[in-house]
């Protein structure tokens, strides 16, 4: 299972589309503190986020916490940041693989992404562009790291293939 890691996320629209990418794909979801939203069942009844209980959702205090609960994170982790020195093509994603997204306004923080530098992905963009959205950047690594993996326990067709 891929494990989809928001540090700080701000915009709760964001991670909504992140949350419903994680229910289609079986990944899980942890959001790391403080988060710019609330997540309470009565937040998420509220939105109208219909697929909620189908994404097995963590929320750690810090990155630490995370480390501390998860140990094994720090093993098979990629982190995506736009200072990244390498493309996310380059990368070889394992079928439980860590993905590490930063907030909206201010990515991952420069001393986690320093300490995991040989593990920085970027997405390739013209040089103009600041950042691709968060919930879009998500969903790309998603699916590479599925398709690099043959997609496990997913469907493969559409009713139009039965």
């Amino acid at each position: 299972m891929l494990h989809i890691v928001l540090v700080e996320p701000e915009i709760p629209q964001n991670c909504g589309n992140i949350a419903r990418t994680c229910a289609a794909t079986g990944s899980r979801l942890h959001l790391v503190e403080p988060l710019g939203f609330d997540i309470s069942e009565k937040a998420v009844r509220r939105a109208g986020l219909d697929y909620w209980h189908l994404v097995e959702v963590s929320t750690h205090p810090s990155l630490e916490a995370l480390f501390r609960d998860f140990p094994q994170a720090a093993a098979d982790l990629w982190l995506a940041t736009t200072k990244a020195p390498r493309a996310y093509s380059e990368a070889r994603f394992s079928p439980d693989c860590w993905l590490f997204f930063g907030k909206e306004t201010a990515g991952l923080p420069p001393d986690f992404r320093e300490a995991f530098r040989e593990r920085c992905v970027r997405l390739p963009m013209v040089d103009e562009a600041r950042s691709l959205n968060l919930a879009n950047s998500v969903a790309v690594l998603v699916y590479e790291a599925l398709r690099q993996n043959g997609f496990p326990g997913l469907q493969g067709v559409g009713e139009m293939g039965r």
